[in-house]
């Protein structure tokens, strides 16, 4: 086979396994965007109360995002590696941690409501809004860690398609829910933000019913016959992999959330018409978030399978042809908000200085985007190899410090306003990209075994 025609059916090969991941990231993303918009009717300080969950949200779900990107990777490693029952082990034991440690997070998240939310920056006219909207959401949490954790095992399998679909559906559901319980629709009960929040829980509910199905299909890798039938057990080495793994990467997150967090204390300060027009603006910052992590999906599927086939070559050619992608779809973002960013903000808000401040974020998206993607698929294919340690590294170095204090300088000493914020946001995009592509093309993390 010619160099051209090999990689040519390894294009194809990239985009069938990341465009179920991209539009499945894509409806998270834009179901977040509709939930924002469908709350908004009530006011900005229900934007903002919304906003305010957002961080405490993903910090309690951090050791699950974590182990789940180590599950993935794990997965994709030993199927590349024809060992079946191993993968089938991983997904046992990451499925017993997750129940376990989601009991206990789900009881402090609710007890803890209070003192969380006041912590993330609520102010009198957003606090008791955003601890019932934050209650009701981590009330239900189980049925979305499940969920997750399900999907990443089967993306690390090579099947993208089922965690599209259940995230698909579950949007769907949130967003029917939301009309009819935020304003009370058809004989439905007006319940506004709690509304908005049970929607959510519901979507989550139906995700979690279509991957446990999926579990039971005959031509899954992952099966639950197959585990039943082979007495599979959680295995406390199988748990060390995954804690090995997924303790970096554990670690990374919560280093990013504290700067994630951070920036939307300096955000909330600023008062609630100003935090609202923020929250809006990290909505349309995850729709781009949406289309790199689609991508890195599929790095880490493609490459976890190609080093466990001990093809590090195809890998690198996988992670390459990832990130052109990548490059393509956040230069047509970019000319989409340049062109239609105020039509854009305006689905949100009617009045003009509202809409003025989104104008000010909407010019700091279009540059942050065009790093924002390439960043994230660069951190994925590291991830996807093991090199954990690095993707660690450069979220400490990015997001923690130099996000923070620029941040911090920006909006409490220079009083800059929102464009400290979004200073900040795009110094730590550009750092983050120029440290985790420049370990890419080093290559040293094709040698990291996990």
């Amino acid at each position: 086979m010619s160099e051209a025609t090999e990689n040519k059916s390894l294009l194809k090969e990239t985009l069938s396994v990341a465009w179920p991941a991209v539009l499945e990231s894509f409806f998270v993303s834009l179901a977040g965007m509709i939930d924002t918009m469908m709350v908004s009717a009530l006011g900005t300080y229900a934007v903002a109360s919304v906003g305010l969950t957002t961080q405490p949200k993903f910090i309690t779900l951090a050791i699950f995002l974590s182990c789940n990107i180590a599950v993935s990777a794990l997965v994709a490693r030993r199927k590349g590696q024809g060992n079946r029952r191993n993968a089938n082990e991983i997904l046992v034991t990451a499925l017993t941690f997750t129940v376990i440690a989601c009991v206990i997070i789900t009881l402090a998240s609710i007890f803890g409501a209070h003192p969380i939310i006041n912590f993330a920056g609520s102010n009198a006219d957003t606090h008791s809004s955003a601890v019932l909207y934050f209650r009701v959401i981590q009330g239900g949490m189980i049925f979305n860690v499940l969920s997750l954790v399900i999907n990443a095992a089967q993306r690390g399998s090579g099947n993208t398609k089922i965690a599209m679909r259940t995230n698909v559906v579950s949007s769907i559901v949130n967003i029917v829910f939301n009309y009819l319980l935020i304003g009370g629709h058809f004989g439905f009960p007006r319940w506004e933000l709690f509304g908005a929040a049970f929607a959510t829980v519901l979507g989550t509910v139906a995700a979690c019913a279509m991957s446990i199905m999926s579990l039971f299909d005959k031509n899954s890798y992952l099966s639950i016959p197959y585990i039943m039938s082979e007495k599979i057990r959680p295995a406390w080495d199988t748990m060390g992999s995954i804690l090995r793994l997924g303790s970096n990467m554990f670690v990374e997150n919560i280093a990013m959330r504290v700067g994630f967090l951070t920036t939307a204390i300096l955000a909330a300060k600023l008062g609630t018409d100003a935090f609202a027009a923020h929250q809006v603006g990290m909505n349309f910052l995850s729709l781009g978030f949406s289309f790199g992590d689609g991508m890195q999906v599929a790095a880490v599927a493609l490459i976890g399978r190609s080093l466990g086939e001990q093809d590090p070559e195809k890998a690198k050619r996988y992670g390459a042809f990832c990130q052109r992608t990548g490059l393509g779809i956040s230069f047509i973002l970019a000319i989409i908000l340049f062109l239609f960013g105020r039509n854009l903000f305006s689905l949100f808000f009617a009045d003009a200085h509202v809409l003025d401040m989104g104008m000010i974020i909407r010019n700091y998206i279009i540059v942050i985007v065009l790093f924002q993607i390439s960043q994230i698929i660069y951190g994925g294919c590291l991830r996807g190899a093991g090199d954990v340690k690095y993707t660690l590294f450069a979220a400490l170095i990015s997001v923690t410090l130099i996000r923070t204090i620029v941040t911090w300088v920006l909006t409490s000493v220079l009083n800059f306003g929102l464009h400290g914020i979004w200073i900040g946001i795009l110094a730590d995009q550009i750092s983050r990209f120029l440290f985790l592509s420049h370990r890419f093309r080093q290559g040293a993390w094709i040698n990291v075994r996990i």
